[in-house]
């Protein structure tokens, strides 16, 4: 469009009595209008000098260009490759919608309002969706140091109940990391179909529940996993949360005896709360950061009206990623995607 037609069409915009419904269709539109050429260009500086993804050469030389992006071909494995080979990224389209599709991330909007937001299918939106959120999981996880607090367990809401009680209304409480499992969208379940929002056949935490392991430092680093079924054990502690933690880290948890175990394995320095005798703090030995985390997720992950078990690890990291607030713009996680590990 010429600038004196635009200004003209932009003049009588100024002159209209726009409803809230038609400047919320005008903003998603200018969100929407980005220039493709500003995509590729993020793109292109953020994998500056990255080495072969085939063997890990850094000797490569440029060979010609194709759909918009640079080409190289490695001196070592003779393989040809451009910024997006290797990630999961590699062979999506449409890369000038790509940028509003990853503010509709920051903004955490539904499949449906992303695709309508952006003007692409509702299968495209969903694979968009998995596919930049694992890209940007690929990031490395941070050193825990100081104190770290970890929990799989959540917080008891009777300390007098029986134990079976407690357990049985720990799955059903906002703040706990366990999630009874989906198999939303499989064509061949491994068990008797449920109704949305189902609840499980036997009471208290099973191997009907997906297990998610946090672990949150006091400067707000957070490492979170999914370790599958039922409750964590000590193994599942040693291969999950042992590489994330300094040597001198302190490790607070509830009383769960796998943490103990782990610990004494592993020589970590380990404080346990006492959750269900009532004990919430001794001092700055408690787990309430952590929880904190898994309330907001849990809160959070409402809106999506349930998630299949085999993404939910694409769901606990996107939250971290919002709760860290340290990619707030599309072209901070668009570098991040791209970024060389």
């Amino acid at each position: 469009m010429e600038m004196a037609s635009f200004h003209v069409v932009f003049k009588a915009l100024a002159q209209l009595q726009l409803s809230p419904e038609e400047i919320a269709c005008l903003q998603g539109f200018l969100a929407a209008a980005v220039d493709p050429k500003q995509c590729l260009a993020l793109i292109e500086a953020a994998a500056e000098k990255r080495p072969c993804p085939h063997c890990g050469g850094s000797r490569c030389h440029r060979c010609g260009q194709a759909n918009g992006l640079q080409r190289y071909r490695c001196i070592g494995c003779r393989h040809s490759f451009n910024a997006l080979t290797g990630t999961p990224l590699a062979r999506l389209r449409l890369r000038d919608k790509w940028l509003p599709n990853l503010q509709c991330l920051i903004e955490s909007r539904t499949v449906r309002a992303a695709a309508e937001r952006v003007a692409v299918a509702k299968s495209t939106s969903f694979r968009w969706r998995h596919r930049f959120i694992a890209a940007v999981r690929q990031e490395r996880r941070p050193r825990l140091s100081g104190i770290a607090e970890s929990d799989e367990g959540g917080v008891l809401a009777c300390k007098r109940a029986p134990l079976r009680r407690q357990r049985a209304e720990l799955a059903e409480t906002p703040t706990s990391p366990y999630h009874l499992e989906s198999q939303k969208g499989s064509r061949h379940l491994d068990r008797p179909a449920r109704k949305r929002g189902g609840k499980a056949t036997r009471r208290g935490i099973s191997r009907e529940f997906d297990c998610i392991l946090v672990a949150r430092d006091r400067n707000r680093h957070t490492c979170d996993f999914v370790t599958g079924r039922g409750p964590v054990t000590a193994r599942q502690l040693a291969t999950h949360l042992l590489p994330v933690l300094a040597h001198d880290v302190l490790l607070v948890s509830d009383s769960a005896k796998a943490y103990e175990v782990f610990a004494k394995q592993a020589g970590v320095t380990h404080e346990a709360v006492n959750v269900q005798a009532g004990i919430r703090a001794r001092g700055a030995v408690h787990i309430q950061g952590v929880n904190g985390w898994h309330r907001r997720f849990k809160t959070w992950l409402r809106r999506f009206n349930g998630v299949a078990s085999r993404y939910l690890a694409n769901y606990t990291g996107w939250q971290r990623v919002l709760d860290a607030a340290a990619l707030t713009a599309p072209a901070h996680w668009l570098r991040v995607a791209v970024a060389p590990g």
